[in-house]
């Protein structure tokens, strides 16, 4: 085998591409390079924030429904400062994985269909990273592809929390909490064994904030209970999504209010959140500069929603010992992580005012009864990990 190994990783979301290259070799894989394609803006630009240059350049291919043209030119430029003849294998990330894939696997023809049938299960994103996975076949058709799911980390949870009060026969039928962002709370766990092990064997609730947004309770590190639960948009709210709500509001706007099913379904995926509450944006950065009460309103009412599933999760876990913060929102936005903790003094949160203005690694005072982080989530390492773990079995 040739001195050197790469890995690929796609990170695929609603509308961006995150693509992480790895070296790897008998001790695991280091991430060498990191770049982005953000879908929603035109021209598409492929975005490299990690390696040995740091750029933009723009991109020829338009990303439409098919993304050959968009990954061969993303290869190509990742081929002016790697050896893109040294990759051995592309790692996804695939949103749902339903009951039946409950760990990383490598992508034949067989699996990639099966991935096809959970489609309606995750309509915003399972397409999109199909897409990707389709693009890579057919520029690479040799190269061994992996995918790592979102909803296996949430395995562990027991049919209890994951049922609905729903007749029986629905729950049989797939009709349950899966959970998501499991790539991240994986993560975050293994980031506390290392870090604090006293913390991850105990009691933990991490609170993934960014565009989309969860909250997982981990206990030992396992997951318990997850804020979404049947699809990506329920639980906190989110920037365009809407989080938890009430059925009988679907029903009042499919009949009386005559919403068509598309129209609904664009709505709460793309025109409610913090974007519906406020009309302004669904951006925590715009709002928090944003003088206008409709952005407070956003903002508070995203805090609060937080702080409500924390307190749910802990009584789903019996206790709290720690609380973790990550992701775009979670690492960086003191503000708001001030806003949740303000919410939590009843159970015993105590926020270091300093630690959080600096986004320190542990943000809550000596006299914390629940300790708290702010720790960088990574979800394209995990992804490296696992694809070499496929690698490993063959």
């Amino acid at each position: 085998m040739p001195d050197t190994n790469l890995l690929l990783t796609f990170n695929t979301g609603s509308s961006s591409l995150k693509i992480g290259l790895f070296e790897w070799d008998a001790q695991g894989a280091r991430r060498i390079g990191k770049g982005l394609v953000d879908f929603s803006r035109r021209p598409l630009t492929f975005h490299l924030t990690e390696g040995p240059a740091v750029f933009d350049l723009r991109l020829h291919a338009e990303g439409g429904e098919d993304l050959r043209d968009v990954i061969a030119e993303a290869f190509e430029v990742l081929g002016m400062h790697f050896d893109m003849a040294a990759v051995r294998a592309v790692g996804h990330r695939v949103v749902h994985g339903g009951d039946q894939f409950t760990g990383p696997v490598r992508l034949d023809e067989g699996n990639i269909g099966e991935l096809d049938k959970l489609v309606a299960l995750a309509p915003l994103h399972q397409p999109q990273a199909l897409r990707v996975i389709r693009a890579v076949k057919h520029l690479r058709p040799t190269l061994v592809q992996t995918a790592s799911f979102d909803t296996a980390f949430h395995a562990t949870q027991s049919d209890l929390v994951r049922r609905f009060a729903l007749p029986r026969a629905l729950h049989d039928q797939g009709i349950k909490r899966y959970g998501f962002h499991g790539l991240s709370y994986a993560f975050i766990a293994g980031e506390l064994r290392r870090r604090v092990p006293d913390v991850a064997a105990s009691k933990v609730i991490v609170a993934h904030l960014g565009n989309g947004a969860s909250l997982c309770a981990l206990d030992g590190g396992e997951s318990r209970d997850c804020s979404m639960g049947f699809s990506t948009l329920d639980g906190i709210p989110m920037a365009t999504r809407c989080g938890a709500l009430d059925p009988g509001v679907l029903l009042h706007l499919l009949g009386p209010k005559a919403r068509t099913l598309r129209n609904l379904e664009d709505m709460l995926y793309h025109r409610s959140g913090l974007l519906g509450v406020s009309s302004i944006s669904g951006d925590t950065r715009d709002l928090l500069k944003d003088e206008r009460p409709e952005a407070r309103e956003a903002i508070d009412l995203f805090s609060l929603r937080i702080a409500g599933e924390i307190g749910r999760m802990t009584a789903t876990l019996g206790g709290l010992d720690g609380i973790v913060f990550t992701a775009g929102i979670g690492e960086h936005q003191p503000e708001i992580r001030a806003a949740i903790c303000d919410r939590l003094r009843w159970l015993g949160v105590a926020l270091d005012g300093e630690a959080n203005t600096t986004s320190a690694s542990i943000i809550s005072t000596s006299a914390s009864s629940v300790a708290t982080f702010v720790i960088a989530t990574d979800e394209e390492q995990i992804i490296a990990n696992e694809a070499l773990s496929v690698l490993a079995s063959k």
